[in-house]
């Protein structure tokens, strides 16, 4: 593409001499005053403006801040034609804006190599200008997934405090809400479902959409909405960014991160809870053996006892009747040896009975001391969801990453 040069003099002579010398190097435009010239570089973009200096009505250095305040001609090369080349003279083009400084009359040649300097010199600023952008842009973009990262992090802290899904969906709105995201969450909990919205309440159609969709691919896409599935979590955004393509990409990125904290979050509860049940379910198995155990003990203990109760008595009726009986004395003194004995045998299994009750209470002793430390650590368990707040990870809204 052939390049395009403004000429700004008041003298045509050496407008054509420019246009003339550069004329099978470059398309040459000519404007006869710095009034001119401003408008036909607005219009026409050139490569490179070549501007007198000395003009009627507005001055070469006039023209030239001129140009350089205006966002549409800043970019382009200046160079200025004067037949002064005083030091200050250039000092004060270089001040206006300009970018090269010739004086008249000018050699063909020098003026060719002026100018070719100067167009690669804009090529090379252009260039160089997009590569900062893009340089921009992908520190920008990586500012922003760092943020990103920084506000993930907070959420995974948050959801260590939360036991509750309620809890739960606080932290993870407070997520989502700087995204300006409208999203409903909905939590697979223990063979059913429950439903959390961020801007109002969760509509029967909303609900069985999720519902529907559990089973299927990680994300969904439908129009402006998207629906992603874990199996503990799924989340539906209505209003995805589809006119911003790098915010849909970067937001696509990031969702599974926040939804794989959250599904392991839900498979927590559901753990702990399970096992909440389950040490209520000892505890009260081990208070029903604890009280049966008493009470067999104390009737085995009761029963031995009646028994050598009545046997005694019966002993005792028996010495007072022998004399009655008429015995001579070597069958009265064998009559009482047995019944005694017998009252002895009776006693001493009466004294094995209360050595297993002495050894079924340490038994239920023991068994009281793990009941106690049971309930202990229930106790402490609880108090851990109830304290949701002691030690909270602060909101999303104060994160700091440098």
């Amino acid at each position: 593409m052939s390049k395009l040069v403004l000429a700004i003099d008041d003298d045509k002579f050496i407008r054509n001499l420019v246009e003339q010398t550069l004329s099978d190097y470059c398309e040459v435009i000519q404007a006869e005053n710095g009034e001119q010239g401003i408008r036909a570089a607005i219009r026409h973009n050139p490569d490179i403006i070549l501007l007198d200096v000395e003009m009627p009505g507005m001055t070469g250095y006039e023209v030239c801040q001129q140009l350089k305040k205006d966002a549409s001609t800043n970019e382009i090369p200046v160079m200025f034609l004067s037949g002064r080349g005083a030091l200050e003279d250039r000092v004060r083009g270089y001040n206006s804006g300009a970018d090269d400084y010739i004086v008249k009359p000018f050699a063909k040649d020098e003026l060719l190599a002026r100018i070719e300097v100067l167009y690669q010199y804009r090529q090379q600023s252009t260039q160089l200008k997009n590569h900062i952008a893009r340089a921009e842009s992908t520190a920008e973009m990586a500012l922003t997934d760092f943020s990103d990262m920084g506000r993930v992090m907070r959420y995974v802290g948050q959801t260590y405090n939360a036991h509750s899904l309620e809890r739960l969906s606080d932290h993870f709105f407070e997520f989502f809400n700087p995204l300006n995201l409208n999203v409903v969450v909905a939590y697979w909990y223990k063979e059913g479902a429950a439903f959390f919205s961020n801007h109002d309440a969760v509509c029967p159609l909303e609900q069985e959409l999720l519902e529907k969709c559990q089973e299927g691919d990680r994300f969904i896409d439908f129009g402006t909405r998207t629906i992603v599935n874990y199996p503990k979590v799924s989340l539906l955004v209505k209003n995805m960014p589809l006119a911003d393509a790098a915010t849909y990409g970067r937001y696509k990125d990031l969702f599974p991160h926040v939804l794989e904290a959250t599904n392991a979050k839900v498979m927590s509860m559901e753990i702990n809870e399970l096992i909440m049940a389950q040490a209520n379910e000892i505890t009260e198995t081990f208070n029903l053996v604890d009280t049966t155990l008493r009470t067999q003990v104390e009737e085995i203990y009761a029963h031995g006892q009646v028994s050598v109760d009545m046997v005694k008595a019966l002993y005792s009726n028996f010495i007072n009747t022998i004399p009655a009986l008429d015995l001579e004395d070597e069958q009265e003194e064998y009559v009482l040896n047995s019944v005694e004995h017998t009252v002895k045998e009776l006693q001493a299994h009466l004294e094995l009975t209360q050595q297993m009750r002495s050894s079924f209470n340490d038994v239920i002793e023991y068994m009281e001391h793990i009941m106690a430390q049971r309930a202990q650590m229930l106790e402490q368990f609880s108090q851990l969801h109830q304290e949701e707040t002691v030690n909270e990870v602060t909101s999303q809204i104060d994160i700091e990453l440098f």
